[in-house]
């Protein structure tokens, strides 16, 4: 029987009965009659990738964000009211429903691909049919993998529901094994089928995932999956929907070298100019940065292995996502208003989360003092004239912010007097700038697509897994390092260094089995609460003891195990006793 195409489709959604099937119809088309042509496929696929989207209109909820606050290296930050950031960074809770609009945006995602994978067989061009069929496979396998990091077991679904009584069956929380082995399937697919293009001449246009993409995210599950569960393999579902096999770490490693080796990505001269920070108009104005290359923008960037596209056009209807809102909460917190910024140019203003640990700049130092990424990576803004502590009542501050993700200002023009006309928006492809700072919103002018896997990754994955220097050592010369023997820690070293701030940092310390030390080490850091000198201290039980108890796994939404009426369990460590009750001073 032919069904009404939901292209929307439901997600686990469960928020309702009524909302778990999308009441908007595709125009009346059905499953016999769409999608056909290349216009179709690249249609379909569109609404998949729209889902990426979504979740950064509420960029705080996501698996990014989390990555970034929860591990060592950064702190939760915001006001004295933003006690989600202070947190999510010891492993605490003031709603046990923080993550309800992750989980919502991540099943839609999961049930659009679901409808695209039933679907897509009928494209007939055979080539943007296998190409739009391994990027569906790839971004389910991406989405899972963010729930399984994020949550542990959640249920595992890859067909489309038949009817709705079928759709309103809430389903089990699948065994992990069963979750890996299904995004195994999907990317071990996805590589086969996928044209190996180079990454400039993709089949279906810029910002589209890749085989490359592909064989990227499997070295990234690969490495979580088998260094935090100890096992030596990755399981791989049969078509019967059983595990009938696995994938190792030669396949892995031969996966990464040809994406080394065949993908055309590669990394650029100076790692300065992988940040917006060093765009032409900038630069003129920031002397850190006037003898660097220019900023590599988006799409002409050969490090951008997976990125989440941002652009201009968002608004405060359901597009802010179009918004890269990590740009505007990893910002630094009103310092006064725009004299101020001009003080701290250029960077802008912001909602104060993640400030960098202290440890982090002096144990990086210690470790790599001729480094050029730590200042590259780091603003002291202790340094800078201008800096106020304490500002808009900033809590867990450090006077170190990241640079990487992070509203950029430009000083493109002065006015009659002489002061800089700054621009909130962070640049685009297309233009260097729009408007003014008069005109722009600086909540949503944030352009710049937020990197998910760099070429400087797939070439440290691939030095961790065959465990040989020459990855490693080839990000170690584009940063003017000298070469080293392979060892766990200096591997370990760079990663840390080469990929701060870009939320890898959690998923290691866990996979590595450091984690507890790790967050510990966090205790006894100078920072500033609302202007005033204290020390890190722990919050509730203590940073060891909250991950001893939940193994670094989030709590499942209260809201889905109450929809479920029973059928999800929530994970450990996530009873009363988690819940933040006040501040520690």
């Amino acid at each position: 029987m032919k069904k009404v195409l939901y292209i929307a489709a439901s997600a686990l959604l469960f928020t309702s009965c009524e909302s778990f099937l999308d009441t908007e119809s595709y125009t009346k088309k059905t499953t016999g009659n769409y999608p056909v042509t290349e216009k179709d496929a690249i249609q379909m696929v569109t609404g998949v990738y729209a889902t990426l989207n979504k979740s950064i209109a509420n960029c705080q909820n996501t698996y990014f964000y989390l990555s970034e606050l929860a591990a060592d290296d950064r702190f939760g930050g915001g006001g004295e009211n933003d006690k989600d950031m202070q947190v999510m960074d010891h492993l605490l809770y003031t709603n046990i429903n923080r993550f309800q609009s992750f989980w919502t945006d991540r099943y839609s995602g999961i049930n659009r691909a679901n409808m695209a994978i039933a679907n897509l067989d009928k494209v007939e061009n055979e080539t943007m049919r296998n190409q739009m069929m391994g990027e569906t496979l790839t971004l389910r396998a991406f989405f899972y993998n963010e729930l399984v990091e994020m949550f542990g077991s959640v249920p595992l679904i890859t067909t489309v529901p038949q009817n709705v009584a079928e759709a309103q069956v809430y389903p089990a929380q699948s065994p992990v094994d069963e979750i890996y082995a299904s995004i195994a399937a999907d990317l071990k697919k996805a590589i086969e089928i996928m044209p190996a293009k180079n990454w400039k001449e993709t089949v279906s246009g810029s910002g589209h995932l890749t085989k490359w993409t592909a064989e990227a995210l499997l070295g990234r599950v690969f490495l979580f999956y088998t260094g935090f569960y100890g096992k030596e393999s990755l399981p791989l579902m049969g078509e019967d929907g059983t595990i009938s096999g696995s994938i190792g770490k030669d396949e892995v490693a031969a996966a990464l070298k040809d994406c080394i080796d065949n993908s055309g990505h590669g990394l650029v001269s100076d790692y300065r100019s992988l940040w917006p920070y060093t765009n032409t108009v900038s630069k003129k104005d920031y002397p850190y940065v006037k003898n660097a290359p220019d900023w590599v923008k988006d799409g002409e960037n050969p490090e951008q292995v997976f990125v989440i596209k941002c652009s201009h056009l968002a608004s405060w209807s359901t597009t802010i996502g179009y918004s890269n809102q990590y740009m505007l909460h990893f910002a630094i917190r009103s310092h006064g208003g725009a004299d101020q910024y001009k003080k701290l140019f250029p960077f802008g203003q912001g909602w104060g989360a993640g400030p960098v640990s202290p440890k982090l700049w002096k144990e990086w130092q210690a470790a790599e003092p001729n480094d050029p990424r730590r200042e590259a990576s780091i603003l002291d803004g202790s340094k800078t004239e201008g800096y106020i502590y304490g500002a808009d009542k900033q809590m867990e501050e450090t006077g170190l912010w990241q640079k990487k993700i992070i509203a950029t200002t430009a000083a493109k023009e002065y006015d009659s007097n002489g002061g800089i006309k700054t621009l909130f928006n962070s640049f685009t492809t297309s233009k260097d700038y729009y408007g003014d700072g008069e005109k722009e919103d600086f909540q949503l002018s944030h352009e710049v697509d937020l990197n998910v896997i760099r070429f400087a990754d797939v070439l440290l994955m691939h030095s961790e897994i065959t465990k040989t220097a020459d990855g490693m050592n080839r990000v170690r010369a584009r940063a003017g390092l000298p070469a080293v023997t392979y060892s766990e820690t200096a591997l370990r070293n760079e990663r840390r260094w080469e990929l701060a701030f870009e939320g890898t940092r959690w998923a290691d310390i866990r996979r590595w089995g450091i984690a507890e030390q790790a967050l510990s080490n966090q205790l006894g850091s100078d920072i500033w609460n609302r202007g005033v000198a204290t020390v890190m201290k722990n919050q509730g039980a203590g940073y060891a003891a909250r991950y001893a108890a939940t193994k670094g796994f989030m709590p499942i939404p209260q809201t889905e195990i109450d929809l479920s009426n029973g059928v999800l369990k929530q994970n450990a460590g996530w009873d009363a006793s988690a819940v933040f009750v006040s501040w520690n001073e």
